[in-house]
């Protein structure tokens, strides 16, 4: 059984390299894809190989070790949840970006070029690599404040659960804390990517051409299934408190959105073609 698994999570972990890679690459390579959207997608990417990293390396030498439970220093725990979580709410500001692009791109073409310009994009861009550590560090930092009874946690990498479940202390401030920051960056981003399809395929709807329905619709139901994929899971793992949920089920949840959504973005993606 553990060699099957670290079988499964080093392919997973290999193909998703490999497909983020290459959309990252391609886009690089080719002048004729330096779009907005395009740039938003390769950073998605990049954003896909750090998280995937920052996870499936350390679980395999847990499965490796012959081990069920994963132990490290607290210090060390912390920090790796520090990476992946950072990792995490980067990719929910990207997608939350990407429909807005797609909304201006389908709903307001004329003003698209003023608005998306490369200079935009790119503040936009590091604003949100910015706010995806800071917010990742506010958490980290009220963490610390914990006492923790010990370095061993049962579960399968260094996650919010499992540190709260390590503590001595009292957590109950920590879970609402965190609790109340799913609505800034998942359910706030998730409301408004779902207002922005709705005018989008109110928008593809009056388009005279077939052809052009057909390309919008392709484009914008390929991000509309990462998002509604990836935001689903999220809002699974932290919008119900620690006690409410198995610790089962939460490794599940944590595998799904570490290692297996990196690897089928860059499939569903499939790099649509440029827009004319």
């Amino acid at each position: 059984m553990k060699n099957l698994l670290v079988f499964i999570f080093l392919n997973l972990y290999l193909w998703t390299l490999c497909g983020n890679l290459m959309i990252t690459g391609i886009y690089v390579r080719s002048e004729n894809l330096h779009s907005p959207m395009y740039f938003f997608l390769s950073h998605l990417s990049t954003c896909d190989i750090f998280l995937s990293t920052s996870v499936v390396p350390v679980l395999l030498c847990t499965l490796l070790r012959g081990e069920t439970t994963y132990t490290m220093t607290i210090g060390g725990c912390v920090i790796q949840y520090l990476t992946s979580a950072s990792f995490a709410v980067v990719e929910c500001f990207i997608l939350t970006v990407m429909s807005y692009d797609r909304f201006l791109a389908i709903c307001k073409p004329l003003h698209y070029n003023t608005i998306m310009t490369s200079k935009f994009c790119l503040h936009l861009v590091m604003w949100i690599w910015l706010l995806g550590f800071l917010i990742s560090l506010s958490v980290v930092i009220m963490m610390s404040l914990l006492g923790f009874c010990g370095p061993e946690i049962d579960y399968v990498y260094c996650d919010f659960k499992p540190l709260i479940q390590a503590s001595c202390s009292d957590t109950s401030y920590m879970e609402l804390f965190v609790i109340g920051l799913t609505f800034p960056i998942i359910v706030c981003p998730f409301i408004f990517i779902l207002l922005t399809y709705v005018f989008i395929f109110l928008a593809i709807l009056v388009i005279p051409s077939s052809t052009g329905r057909e390309k919008a619709f392709s484009t914008c139901s390929s991000h509309l299934t990462v998002v509604c994929t990836y935001y689903g899971i999220l809002i699974a793992k932290y919008a119900v408190p620690v006690g409410g949920q198995s610790l089962g089920i939460s490794k599940i949840i944590s595998v799904l959105y570490t290692a297996v959504t990196p690897l089928v973005n860059p499939i569903i993606y499939s790099l649509p073609e440029p827009r004319d």
